[in-house]
């Protein structure tokens, strides 16, 4: 016994350990997929400024070299610093000597702009002008830039050292007068404030990412969280349910006007509809087997007693199998009442769009009532009852529910033989009275009668055939339409029963009748 209830413990745990990594798995997938988003927004940032910079300092080199390589273009000869120093105009000669950047009015038609000079003066850019010996016959500081053999007319790169990345750009000097390469100029960029720019953007971008994705880590955690505890108590409570089918646990209200709020109150009418299956088949179960308990008793002393002695006797023999006959039919009514009164409580799943014209039904039921029974005055007064008054019910349940009602007077009435049915439709209403003459019901047998198998008088109901079932297939009925039924009555004066049934709207017909189509059609393909 005790490893039995430690191998379902075990069991247990391992079910809420399986559970409880439910929400780890969703914050993992949450939290892998904010972190992707993130990490490509990022690049994609990172990716964009740092191209957008870049392209300035390029921009900042390529002035540089289409303007020496203007002024240096119209030299014919070989590059020597002779030719080249002078081809420059004095302002940028003054800053190679060291000295101010001061503008000359001679200098207003020169090519160098005070943008260009800046350029030139700005500490990041080195320039040296190389002939076609390799020899340096211009350079603007102590950092020459190295020539290397490139191909084409002009090639830039990008070098990663220890400072950061330095933007190296070459271009070939084309004599303009005779069309002949005579020199290089080289342009080293080295980038101190993209470098630094880029370096600073790294760094907090690396900082925002890590402090955003920890802060979207704990929202997921928390929304997944709102999430799959509802799910999680949900499939407890189907497992204990599972486990134990009249277990009368339910999801508790979560209070949240979302899907799994929805899904929690469909789940929990689907456990007490399902319930009410159960209480049912019990309580059919348990009803037949103690109504039918009396005529299988009867007709088992019968057959005893022919077996013993009776059928050697006419009278007896006679007596018996009208006896058993007439027991036998009563548990035949009994069993049709009883899945009659079964049929009853599933309305919504057997006929959920019925409509029917009240006032066509209560002239055939009263007319054929009347034509049964012969001795009884059965009148119908429906003058306040419009005939296009609607009603949703199944038409053969309307039928039953006043067949019912009607039968029940007939049976206690007394020297008085009429029954009064009428109709008539108030606020949205319609409300359908019969009333008998009869003995009567007291106030304490009225909260009774509507229950199984209640009796007034339980010896006279039995002379004329009732079993107690009747008004409780009535009940069942008006209620599983949305409709209300109660008595009113006086000992020695009769009885007055009122049924109330919601009169339904024109669009609500149409609706109704829209689907009864629906339903036709698809019953047709089956």
């Amino acid at each position: 016994m005790k490893m039995m209830t430690s191998s379902s413990q075990a069991k247990k745990k391992k079910k809420e350990a399986k559970h409880s990594s439910l929400i780890v798995r969703w914050v993992s997938i949450v939290s892998l997929t904010i972190v992707v988003s993130f990490v490509i927004f990022s690049v994609i940032i990172y990716s964009t400024v740092s191209q957008q910079t870049l392209n300035q300092q390029e921009e900042t080199s390529n002035r540089v070299i289409v303007t020496l390589n203007r002024q240096l273009s119209p030299i014919s000869e070989k590059l020597q610093i002779s030719n080249v120093v002078p081809a420059l105009s004095p302002s940028t000669r003054r800053l190679l000597k060291g000295g101010p950047n001061i503008k000359d009015e001679n200098d207003a038609n020169n090519a160098f702009s005070d943008d260009l000079i800046s350029s030139i003066s700005n500490p990041d850019i080195s320039v040296a002008v190389y002939n076609k010996h390799d020899e340096v016959v211009f350079t603007n500081g102590n950092n020459t830039p190295e020539y290397h053999a490139f191909k084409g007319d002009y090639h830039t790169e990008k070098l990663q050292t220890d400072d950061g990345t330095v933007l190296k750009s070459y271009q070939k000097i084309v004599s303009s007068t005779t069309n002949k390469v005579i020199g290089y100029i080289i342009v080293t960029n080295r980038m101190t404030y993209y470098n630094h720019l880029m370096s600073n953007l790294l760094r907090w971008m690396i900082i925002i990412s890590v402090v955003a994705i920890i802060i979207f880590i704990l929202i997921a955690f928390i929304v997944v969280r709102d999430v799959v505890n509802p799910i999680k108590e949900m499939s407890k409570v189907a497992r204990e349910v599972n486990d134990d089918p009249n277990s009368n646990v339910r999801i508790r209200d979560f209070d949240r006007n979302d899907e799994l709020g929805d899904l929690a109150v469909s789940f929990n009418k689907m456990l007490d509809r399902m319930q009410r299956y159960i209480d049912q088949q019990k309580q059919f179960v348990g009803d037949v087997s103690h109504e039918l308990r009396t005529p299988v008793a009867v007709i088992e002393g019968h057959l005893n007693m022919l077996e013993r002695w009776g059928k050697d006797d006419p009278e007896i023999l006679d007596e018996s199998i009208k006896a058993s006959l007439q027991e036998a039919d009563r548990m035949k009514h009994l069993i049709q009442e009883m899945l009659d009164l079964t049929r009853a409580e599933q309305i919504d799943v057997q006929y959920p769009n019925a409509i029917t014209r009240a006032a066509d039904v209560l002239k055939r039921v009263t007319s054929d009532m009347a034509m049964v029974h012969k001795d009884f005055n059965v009148q119908l007064d429906i003058d306040d009852l419009p005939e296009d008054t609607m009603i949703q019910i199944y038409q053969g349940h309307l039928e039953q529910i006043l067949v019912i009602l009607i039968d029940n007077g007939i049976k206690y009435s007394t020297d008085r033989k009429q029954i009064n049915v009428s109709a008539d439709v108030t606020e949205d209403q319609m409300h359908i009275i019969v009333q008998d003459f009869g003995e009567g019901i007291s106030e304490e047998d009225q909260a009774k009668i509507f229950n199984r198998f209640y009796r007034v008088d339980k010896a006279r109901t039995r002379e004329k055939g009732g079993n107690g079932l009747g008004l409780s297939i009535a009940q069942k009925l008006v209620e599983s339409y949305r409709g209300e039924i109660s008595v009113e009555s006086v000992l020695g004066q009769g009885s007055q029963f009122k049924v109330v049934f919601p009169v339904l709207s024109s669009k609500d017909v149409e609706r109704l009748e829209g689907k009864n189509d629906l339903s036709d059609d698809s019953d047709n393909l089956k």
